[in-house]
């Protein structure tokens, strides 16, 4: 017969008669990294509406500069 045969019928009476289930469930939050998040997230949407209303102050300013000198 197959030499691994033997080994293989031998496993299968050890294993044990009810499956084993491992439950991993991730631990809770806490409120203050979720606070930290939203603080984070408000902050970094300021920061970019800031930006966005910097560089458009600089390029209307420069293209009012651009065209009073021209017109002059």
């Amino acid at each position: 017969m197959f030499p691994g045969l033997h080994l293989f019928v031998l496993l299968l009476r050890v294993q044990p008669a009810r499956p084993i289930i491992v439950d991993i469930t991730e631990p809770p939050k806490s409120e203050l990294s979720t606070l930290s998040q939203v603080l984070l997230g408000s902050l970094g949407l300021s920061g970019a509406l800031a930006l966005a209303a910097i560089t458009l102050g600089i390029a209307l300013g420069g293209l009012m500069f651009w065209l009073k000198r021209r017109s002059a």
